[in-house]
């Protein structure tokens, strides 16, 4: 039986995170952090055991700060309790094996020096994700906190190795609790243990819409309805059993379950971008994609399912090949992944610009992103990625097994 495009006998989606948001307030003993990923390394066994490829398992916690704030109210940003708590922390979670693990939003608030602290803490424990919110729901974007998230980023580009500590970092905007996708993810306060779910989904975007255009007279055709009909389709076939299974192993952890973030995401050579392509429009970032994009949304957001974090299509530019080779292309930039951000869901998301870009201008742009999400009430974060001495046009490489090598642009487009 097919439906969206997805049999059956299809090899399973992969899980892309199984992650787990800790009630504790900081500092977390090591006892619970040993429990929490008992409890979330037995729900991946369970998962595993049905059949499915469990990428990761994660943690999220509570936002750093909340809990380490010495008698004055200062929050501890260097050195001392703080710098002692992340050492243990870290070497915590290397004996137990937990690669991904989140500190949470820092206060819009924080003064961008001691933002800068705090990131010269972190970066040297490659586990740690952590953000800064910008903009929360009812509230319109602030710029103290955007210039601190520029500031961050513009750090991380200097001091660590190629940039990458940019990976792990994020400016977020009306993210809520218990979304599962790094580095935006954290726990909110008073809530019980809570578990959610991503998958890699591309490939379930890409069956949808290659049964789409199967139809007669359907190629080079864009039909909004029929494509968000089809991806809810093919979406609640493929996750519906991965949310039954999940939301059991929660039960059996004593944990509560978050829902599923349908947010389809790529890998490097599973393409969200080449899924979108296989519609028949022609390469992306030409006409139609904006509406695409809407359409694909509006499927992923329709369906019956428990959800949470994003749940909206995602355009990583570095985590895609196919969409760093449209990048590269120059098919699309900044301003239109930035316009595609009002009807996708995550926002800007591994872009990377020139190394030496002024704190000011990247806070600008994480601005742009903000106003998006104040505006939609709508989940959005930026991950820029500097490059340590390239400039627009040179090529970006970090080095890593998770981003593709693409063209660096400026935030500025030329004349």
């Amino acid at each position: 039986m097919a439906t969206g495009g997805v049999t059956e006998a299809s090899a399973p989606v992969p899980v892309r995170a199984l992650t787990l948001g800790l009630a504790a307030e900081h500092p977390v003993a090591s006892s619970v952090i040993e429990g929490a990923a008992r409890q979330v390394q037995g729900a991946a066994r369970m998962v595993s055991e049905a059949g499915y490829s469990v990428q990761t398992v994660r943690l999220a916690m509570r936002p750093l700060l909340g809990g380490l704030r010495p008698s004055g109210g200062v929050p501890l940003l260097a050195g001392g309790s703080l710098g002692s708590y992340l050492d243990e922390l870290h070497a915590v979670l290397t004996e137990l094996g937990i690669e991904f693990c989140s500190l949470g939003p820092v206060p819009g608030e924080l003064a961008p020096a001691r933002a800068e602290a705090l990131a010269d803490l972190v970066a040297p424990m490659p586990e740690l994700n952590w953000s800064v919110m910008v903009a929360s729901p009812g509230a319109g974007p602030d710029w103290e906190a955007a210039l601190t998230a520029g500031r961050v980023m513009s750090r991380l580009a200097r001091t660590t190795e190629r940039g990458l500590g940019n990976f792990n970092f994020a400016a977020t905007a009306c993210v809520p609790p218990a979304t599962p996708f790094f580095p935006a993810a954290y726990q909110g306060p008073g809530r019980e243990p809570v578990l959610s779910i991503a998958l890699q989904g591309a490939r379930i975007v890409a069956g949808a819409l290659d049964e789409l255009r199967a139809h007669p007279g359907a190629r080079r055709q864009l039909v909004p309805e029929a494509v968000s009909v089809c991806v809810r389709q093919a979406m609640e076939l493929v996750a519906g059993p991965i949310v039954d299974l999940v939301r059991q192993a929660a039960g059996e952890a004593h944990l509560q379950f978050a829902g599923i973030d349908l947010s389809p995401a790529p890998d490097v050579d599973d393409s969200i971008c080449g899924a979108l392509e296989t519609l028949g429009l022609g390469p992306f970032g030409g006409p139609g994609s904006l509406a695409l994009c809407a359409a694909v949304t509006t499927g992923i957001r329709s369906t019956a399912l428990p959800t949470c974090g994003y749940n909206g299509l995602m355009l990583p530019v570095m985590e895609d090949a196919v969409l760093a080779q449209r990048w590269g292309e120059g098919r699309f930039g900044l301003d239109q992944l930035l316009a595609w951000s009002a009807v996708c869901g995550t926002g800007l998301d591994t872009v990377p610009v020139p190394g030496e870009t002024p704190a000011e201008e990247l806070a600008l742009v994480v601005m742009d992103m903000a106003s998006l999400a104040a505006r939609y009430s709508k989940p959005l974060s930026a991950r820029l990625m500097p490059v340590p001495g390239a400039l627009a046009g040179d090529m970006a490489d970090f080095g890593s097994p998770y981003l593709v090598r693409t063209l660096v642009k400026s935030v500025t487009p030329g004349p």
